[in-house]
């Protein structure tokens, strides 16, 4: 049946027939392209326009052309910030108060963004625009990532016609995991050839764009760029890591003072603005050794140079859009997520994997992997002390509801319709606004119904009032936030802050007080001298929070969720996989849980004329994830625990030609500890053991059958080393039952 009642006349020929046919859906004359950049754990103050030394002159002339922002919100978290970015909602109500990590049970933590809230790619989509996206996703449910879906929360299945990136929270720059439209797929160049993943996301998005107005010129477009930058691993490449080099051995107190007095000149921030008080933890630079400099130096130039790698490629695409004369009435929004990373731990780290286990690499595991840094075999992440000068001028980190979790840059720049150029706006605004404000620069209403579904209000309201008059008041009166119970109310000017430690009693919780509209900074508390304001304002932000689905409270750590809670059905809770060489690769957060369990898998042998060898299954990289190998007929098992490998293995020769099964044991003896046992044929050939595994998390890469196609677990061999072909059948993998629960105490 058609969608639409036939308006014409069918008689019983043609000729005594009126034919008619629906108007086709088309967008305003005139309509805008929009192009909505999204940087990922940047900070306030770490573009060049925002007073960062850091390169970054594609958003200079984007800045120069059209305005910064510098009261612009967003949520102090990655997958939430997302989804009100793309929705105009807040976190909560649509389903997003965490990460799409975890689902703990509630209507505000279901780890996907609600059918009630169209997104603004099905929005435009349905209003006659292409929409198109590339680069990081992480708003469906993890463990609905992998070939069995379901996919209805994948950019396809939420208004983009086209897709190329990746589906969870990072993934390694260099060896990515790849998905294309609804199927994963391998890079398509190696890092010795010169594969960088954010170049690649740009040739995909030139090709997108260039596809679409080959064939329908005149249609707008809408893509969404989300780059991985600069969220760790800091990657970038070696020309970029080389222009750094060096950049940062005077440190972070210097850096950070420059930066401030940047910002003054630049006038991104108000005159007087206090630079914060130093956060807790952070040492004076002159207090760190020789080599902690020299380590702390070198991961702050991996993430320099990775953030002006981007702009660079950025570059690219603006360019092209000149090119074949798109860029005058494309509409660029350019913003972050949230503040700088505190994730790095007070020393930094070159072991991404560690720091969600609760651990800290000491200083020796990372001047062992100094000169690696940045590059194909490194997964860094810069230490605190870096991060606090990310968010110069503000306090505190993603994570945190102070500024520096929560303010983050913004550029709108819109050669055809923005009259102002190079201006600073001050109004207060959220990344709710977003997509109230480029529909209304589109031309369209939000539907009250969308695909049969009857919608939520759009939260946001439109930023457009803001454009031509700098003195406008803010449309905004109120905004609440909540991260880890981390909470924070903005009133008329006014913000209550409240830093939560995991563990204790929210109403141990101390609330503070500011005046934004006189301290910037958020340096000056006001509580003890306006008490009835914070006790108005505490109140108000109880009121948000049932409003908009902020209930229950949870203090827990990203690792605890996201292993306790899946969605029903989850694989990650079957205790039997039986997997086949070819397959697509499985994401970690729908791969078998193999923490704090006993578990067996069995390799199944085809007849062949030579001893096989190669990676029979592998799970993860670099930074931790195991995998099982024949090597010189040698049965191999190692386990990367935060890169220091445990490898239980079999003499030489124990595996030939007529060999026909092979598996690995792994016997649970104690908390995070077992042994492992290698057998051929049945006949045990190898022992050892495991002192220390995962606590909460194994790693972000995916598992392999056949091949360890990306970054790979182990240095005992190079490249994916794919088993022999024809050699492999199937391999399977069996779990016991979780008896030993995953210890769930508060991470600090």
């Amino acid at each position: 049946m058609s969608d639409f009642e036939f308006k014409g006349k069918i008689g019983a020929t043609w000729q005594e027939s009126t034919p008619w046919w629906p108007d086709a859906v088309r967008p305003r004359d005139g309509a805008p392209n929009i192009v909505l950049v999204l940087y990922d754990d940047v900070g306030f103050g770490s573009f060049g326009c925002y007073g960062a030394e850091i390169a970054t002159p594609t958003m200079d002339h984007l800045a120069s052309e059209g305005l910064r922002y510098n009261n612009f919100h967003v949520t102090p978290l990655c997958s939430p910030t997302r989804a009100s970015l793309l929705t105009g909602r807040n976190h909560h109500s649509v389903g997003m108060a965490f990460l799409a990590n975890a689902d703990s049970g509630f209507p505000g933590t279901r780890g996907h963004v609600s059918k009630q809230a169209a997104t603004l790619a099905e929005m435009l989509r349905a209003s006659g625009y292409n929409t198109m996206c590339v680069g990081k996703w992480h708003v469906a449910p993890i463990d609905q990532t992998s070939a069995a879906g379901p996919y209805d929360q994948w950019p396809l299945g939420r208004g983009f016609e086209r897709y190329y990136g990746f589906l969870d929270a990072l993934t390694d720059h260099f060896y990515p995991d790849l998905v294309h439209d609804n199927h994963r797929v391998d890079p398509p160049k190696t890092p010795q050839e010169g594969y960088h993943l954010t170049e690649d996301l740009i040739d995909h998005a030139i090709g997108f764009v260039r596809d679409q107005v080959s064939a329908s010129g005149e249609k707008p477009f809408f893509a969404y760029l989300a780059f991985g930058a600069a969220h760790c691993p800091h990657q970038a490449p070696q020309a970029f890591l080389d222009k750094y080099r060096g950049r940062y051995d005077e440190g972070w107190d210097v850096v950070r003072e420059r930066r401030h007095q940047r910002q003054l000149e630049l006038g991104i921030i108000p005159p007087g603005t206090t630079l914060a008080p130093r956060n807790a933890g952070v040492q004076p630079w002159d207090s760190l050794s020789a080599d902690e400099k020299k380590v702390s130096a070198r991961l702050q130039e991996a993430f320099a140079a990775m953030v002006d790698h981007t702009d660079h490629e950025l570059g690219r695409f603006v360019d092209y859009l000149k090119e074949i004369g798109k860029f005058d009435n494309t509409i660029f929004v350019i913003l972050a997520d949230n503040g700088a990373s505190q994730e790095g731990g007070a020393g930094g780290t070159t072991n991404i994997v560690a720091y969600e286990n609760g651990n800290q690499p000491d200083l020796a595991y990372n001047l062992a992997r100094l000169e690696q840094i940045g590059g194909p075999r490194s997964q860094t992440n810069y230490p605190q002390g870096w991060a606090q000068v990310g968010n110069t001028p503000l306090r505190r980190y993603k994570q945190n509801t102070h500024a520096g979790g929560v303010r983050a840059p913004l550029i709108v720049s819109w050669r055809d319709g923005l009259k102002a150029r190079g201006g600073v706006r001050q109004q207060f605004h959220h990344v709710i606004d977003i997509a109230p404000t480029l529909l209304d620069l589109a031309g369209i209403q939000p539907p009250q119904v969308y695909n049969g579904v009857p919608q939520m209000p759009v939260h946001g309201v439109s930023m457009r009032y803001s454009f031509e008059d700098a003195a406008a008041p803010t449309r905004r009166q109120t905004q609440y936030f909540e991260m880890f119970t981390h909470r924070a109310i903005w009133h008329d000017g006014w913000k209550a802050v409240s830093f939560h430690q995991r563990g204790n009693s929210y109403d141990q919780d101390t609330w503070e007080l500011f005046n934004l509209d006189e301290d910037f900074s958020e340096c000056n508390d006001l509580a003890a001298k306006h008490p009835e304001k914070l006790k108005e304002l505490v109140g108000r932000w109880w009121a948000e929070a049932g409003r908009f689905g902020v209930l229950p409270l949870d203090d827990r750590g990203f690792p605890e969720r996201a292993v306790k809670y899946q969605s029903h059905g989850s694989p990650r809770l079957r205790t039997r996989l039986v997997l086949y060489p070819g397959m697509a690769r499985i994401p970690s957060g729908a791969a078998p849980l193999v923490i704090n369990r006993s578990f067996r898998i069995t390799a199944r042998l085809a007849d062949i004329a030579q001893a096989p060898q190669g990676v029979l299954v592998s799970l993860g990289d670099l930074s931790g994830g195991f995998t099982m190998y024949v090597q010189g007929g040698r049965l191999c098992f190692e386990y990367n625990h935060e890169g220091t490998p445990f490898r239980i293995e079999s003499a030489a020769g124990a595996v030939t030609a007529q060999s026909r099964t092979l598996e690995f044991a792994f016997e649970r003896t104690a908390d995070y500890q077992g042994v492992g046992r290698v057998f051929v044929d049945g006949k045990q050939v190898g022992e050892g053991v495991i002192p220390r595994s995962a606590r909460w998390f194994i790693s972000w890469s995916a598992l392999d059958v056949g091949r360890d196609s990306l970054s790979r677990v182990s240095d005992a061999y190079s490249d994916e080393f794919a088993f022999t072909p024809g050699a492999l059948e199937r391999v399977e993998i069996e779990l016991e039952p979780m008896q030993h629960p995953v210890d769930h105490q508060p991470m600090d």
